[in-house]
């Protein structure tokens, strides 16, 4: 394992366990800190970079690599040539410098949704961590220029909308989402909304196609990578667990039974799940899986969504294929594949450490099978990697290991720390203001103060952003938005490094030859070579000059 709970170089400490991203396995919304994600949202582009410079130096201590794991991957470097420079650059050293690395993003079959870096959110759905910060996240992805993807449930778990006979007449909290994000849309990033059995039941997408058109990305779902069942969220009210279970929610315990009822009077019962419905559970062939999945897509094209993408989880190999060769036939705009080692609001704990195949090895064989499709002259569906992503050398391993085909790096719970740092600052600062953004701090702790006192000494990139929106739309703006931004541009500028290092100055120029295994396993298991193998016929040859 790559990470320990303290990193001396940069000063940082996680509070709990750490998971393979770096990130704390139980992320908080009221933590003071201070992992790399937590921090960076802070400082930005300062923490890649090791401590009190002038007073150390530092030496790596992750090059005993043990076991298959994304960590197991390391970036090539070259020692000449330059790829993928702008036309308007030459490839003399002035110009071959990392700022000059072109980070914009596309994807999608006919209409291409454009992004300025690589990186889009993973569902934020129905949990109440998602609706309390929603603003955060909202403004910082448009106002960074990335997609952000309404999660399930979010009309059916609301209590204000209403529907009837399976048609949506209000949808308030749904609406709300989406015109944040609109807000500051500027035409790079894009929203999708993403659907299950209930959101369909529901007539999410009649709805959403009826008021939006097509300023929405439609999602459909076969999963994700922390669970194998669908999503769920925690209630601590019978009348709210009623609601849902009125809904057609599986909510568990049943909230109707007396006994039930009884228990949670008495407090023995505290608090019930609420649980979406397995997909597919009428079908029992592939080709039925196909047949259904191709006339979903058509009924939704009919509606009229131009954009449509699906997200699958960390299922075998079967569910996989699946998902890429239907997806290629349909022409979707994206597939994003989420492996085990995905993060959740709400999954059952045991499961998620136990189900599914890891992010590495569905990725790796993602790459494989769209391989296939592509040698028989197929276009294959344009993909997203997920699964436990939290840093730049993440970014661009997913990539590389996906190249051609990888298009974006999906981060779920990385992203959303920003936002309960930046609203727990808000309302510290402001303490009238606490409730709105939900903050949880009642004063600054000392891991803030060290920094600053006043938003634009805390966030590194507030002038940035005050430059693009003006001083006085910046008063407008959550501090977890102003932290998002700071993540992402420390995300960026590591990731521009990294790609300058390896020579590409445009991200369709990374190949998996940029990255190499570092122990022989992982290169078994991925199909990259191993770093002692890579290039080895060219050195010698120089050698027997």
């Amino acid at each position: 394992m790559r990470f320990d709970k303290r990193n001396d170089v940069l000063g940082t400490v996680n509070r709990g366990n750490v998971a393979e991203s770096g990130l704390c396995t139980l992320c908080r919304a009221d933590c003071e800190g201070k992992c790399e994600t937590w921090l960076s949202s802070l400082v930005g582009r300062k923490l890649l970079y090791p401590r009190d410079f002038g007073l150390v130096t530092a030496g790596a201590n992750n090059t005993t690599h043990v076991g298959v794991s994304y960590n197991a991957l390391r970036i090539q470097g070259y020692a000449y040539g330059a790829h993928g420079i702008k036309d308007t650059l030459s490839k003399d050293p002035d110009d071959c410098i990392f700022p000059n690395v072109d980070l914009t993003a596309e994807f999608g079959n006919e209409i291409k949704t454009k992004a300025r870096i690589p990186l889009m959110t993973g569902a934020l759905g129905s949990t109440f961590i998602a609706a309390k910060y929603w603003d955060s996240f909202a403004v910082g992805g448009a106002l960074v220029g990335m997609p952000i993807v309404i999660g399930e449930n979010v009309v059916g778990v609301d209590r204000a909308s209403e529907i009837k006979k399976g048609k949506i007449s209000k949808a308030p909290e749904l609406d709300r989402r989406i015109d944040i994000y609109l807000r500051y849309f500027d035409g790079f990033g894009g929203i999708f909304v993403q659907m299950n059995v209930e959101d369909t039941r529901n007539g999410v997408a009649e709805y959403v196609a009826e008021k939006y058109g097509d300023k929405c990305i439609i999602e459909l779902k076969w999963g994700q990578g922390a669970k194998d069942i669908g999503g769920e969220i925690q209630v601590t009210s019978i009348d709210y667990a009623l609601f849902l279970k009125k809904r057609g929610y599986v909510v568990d315990p049943n909230p109707e039974l007396p006994e039930v009822q009884e228990a949670f009077e008495k407090g023995a019962i505290r608090s019930f799940a609420r649980h979406s419905r397995l997909g597919g559970t009428n079908l029992d062939s592939v080709d039925l899986v196909r047949e259904d999945f191709m006339k979903t897509v058509e009924y939704l094209r009919s509606l009229g969504f131009k954009r449509i993408s699906l997200k699958t989880g960390s299922y075998g190999m079967e569910e996989l294929a699946m998902a890429i060769k239907f997806a290629s036939d349909a022409k979707l705009d994206l597939l994003t594949i989420d492996g085990s080692g995905g993060g959740t609001g709400m999954s059952p704990w045991n499961m998620m450490q136990s189900w599914g195949v890891p992010s590495i090895l569905l990725h790796a064989k993602a790459h494989e099978y769209a391989s296939i499709l592509a040698a028989k002259g197929q276009r294959v569906v344009d993909l997203s990697f997920a699964g436990g992503f939290a840093l730049e050398d993440s970014i661009f391993k997913a990539l590389a290991l996906g190249a051609p085909y990888t298009k974006m790096v999906c981060m779920g719970r990385a992203v959303m720390i920003p936002g309960y740092l930046g609203a727990n600052i808000e309302g510290a600062l402001h303490p009238e203001r606490k409730a709105a953004v939900s903050g949880n701090w009642d004063r600054l702790p000392k891991s803030v103060t060290d920094i600053g006192a006043t938003p634009d000494e805390i966030f590194a990139s507030y002038f940035d952003i005050q430059k693009k929106i003006g001083k006085d739309e910046m008063k407008k703006i959550p501090y977890g938005a102003m932290a998002f931004w700071t993540l992402a541009d420390k995300l960026s500028c590591g990731l521009q490094q990294l790609m300058a290092g390896a020579r590409k100055f445009s991200l369709n120029q990374i190949r998996r030859t940029d990255i190499f295994a570092a122990n022989r396993e992982t290169a078994r298991e991925t199909g990259i070579a191993h770093c002692s193998d890579v290039n080895d016929e060219f050195a010698r040859k120089i050698l027997a000059r």
